[in-house]
């Protein structure tokens, strides 16, 4: 039998019990020059049991007040967590709203700085795993899903892209508001807003491009066949999760894209005018559908997002007149098979969560299930993974329940090896 994937968490200290929200509705004012946030967070939330205290996760910022369904009350806030006495909760919905103010901070992590992070001229929100309470008070977890109303005002210079779409634009005495809606339910570390000085342009009906000036022309180029890829991956995948699509390209170089619901964030050194990173285009995309519509339930399953944003390169390189999925398959197999046979797949791990064998081993597993059942059924899978969990939470044991119904034999020892056991199967 395949191992159950039910678990403690890798990250106990983040997301809390006895309620979920529903809504979030963020109004920030934000200083570039001197990195000065201040916010009202007003969230719908219910209540799933009796409470008589509740705890929000929310970083280094100075609480000027809470109200909870619109009274003050009592609260403490230290290490990351904002305590609440709000005396007794019965069971079902109530609001809670949190004013607070100060410099954003970064939360540490295994691997750097995690949520909003100043740019040379501007801001980038890079949260997962556990980044949102860097700049919002949230239950960061990534199974408690909200839709989110995010207003921005800054100085008029800059453009914001957040979550969602633009409902609203307002030239004030203060700067320009910027409101976006983000109606389908997303997870806080998938939270994000982008601050700089872009221009923006249409790729198509429904995909966006902001990108600094002085690299138009290659932006434009790079991103040019993100029409033909939402194309392809429709036809894979199944139909488009969200309203829209958008990219932006900051300034600064970063160390790797960025992934945000609805939104991938690129770095300047990933545009070179000659598609030489469009492989990480079709990753950044692939998300929408693995990870941000379908989000894990736990981090242990990582792998339902990064192998499959990572086979989702492979099959994009096919379709496109590229290498082969099955050659790019071999050629990463002979490479992995060479490393250390001490990872598990389905279980790597807190420190190992964005070790690249979780992208490539993940990938090599799809590949590996798609030449056993053949590509009708592989892609008919995916659809109906993709279709049944639109906009929820899920797990591997969810996958593996499917992928059964599309097997003509036992697949136990094939997704144990694949996904629980140290060394990597031979494809087949």
């Amino acid at each position: 039998m395949v191992p159950s994937t039910a678990h403690l968490p890798y990250f106990p200290s983040h997301g809390n019990a006895g309620y979920r929200v529903e809504h979030y509705d963020l109004s920030l004012d934000y200083r570039v020059a001197s990195n000065r946030l201040g916010g009202t967070a007003r969230l719908s939330a219910v209540a799933t049991e009796t409470l008589s205290r509740l705890s929000l996760d929310l970083g280094t910022f100075r609480v000027g007040g809470v109200l909870v369904n619109g009274k003050a009350v009592r609260f403490t806030h230290r290490g990351g967590k904002l305590h609440l006495a709000p005396g007794r909760l019965a069971p079902g919905p109530f609001t809670i709203e949190v004013r607070y103010a100060g410099s954003p901070r970064p939360v540490s992590s295994f691997w750097g700085e995690l949520g909003w992070e100043q740019l040379t001229d501007g801001v980038i929100v890079a949260s997962q795993p556990i980044g949102g309470p860097s700049w919002f008070p949230c239950n960061d977890r990534p199974d408690d899903k909200a839709s989110y109303r995010i207003a921005v005002t800054t100085a008029s210079p800059y453009t914001v892209v957040a979550n969602g779409d633009l409902t609203a634009r307002r030239r004030e005495a203060a700067g320009t508001t910027w409101v976006y809606e983000q109606r389908e339910p997303m997870a806080s570390y998938l939270a994000s807003v982008q601050i700089g000085r872009y221009q923006q342009a249409e790729l198509g009906p429904r995909i966006r491009l902001a990108f600094p000036a002085k690299l138009a022309a290659k932006a434009r180029y790079d991103f040019g066949r993100q029409n033909q890829m939402m194309e392809v991956f429709s036809d894979r995948f199944g139909a488009y999760p969200f309203g829209s699509y958008t990219v932006v390209v900051t300034d600064d170089e970063l160390e790797i894209p960025v992934e945000a619901q609805g939104m991938s964030i690129f770095g300047a050194n990933h545009v070179d005018g000659l598609r030489g990173e469009e492989r990480l285009v079709a990753h950044e995309l692939a998300h929408q559908w693995f990870g941000n519509s379908l989000t894990l339930t736990g981090w242990r399953d990582i792998w339902l997002h990064e192998g499959f944003a990572c086979y989702a390169e492979w099959i994009w390189s096919e379709a496109s007149g590229g290498e082969s999925a099955g050659s790019l398959a071999a050629r990463c197999h002979q490479r992995l098979s060479a490393l250390p046979q001490d990872f598990v797949l389905g279980d790597p791990g807190a420190r190992r969560l964005f070790d690249d064998r979780v992208y490539k081993r993940g990938a090599l597993t799809l590949h590996a299930l798609r030449r056993v059942v053949g590509d009708l059924a592989f892609f008919a899978m995916l659809r109906e993974w993709t279709s049944a969990n639109r906009h929820g939470n899920v797990t591997t044991d969810m996958f593996l329940d499917l992928a059964l119904q599309y097997a003509t034999r036992s697949y136990d020892g094939f997704f144990a090896s694949w996904l629980y056991g140290t060394r990597l199967p031979p494809l087949p």
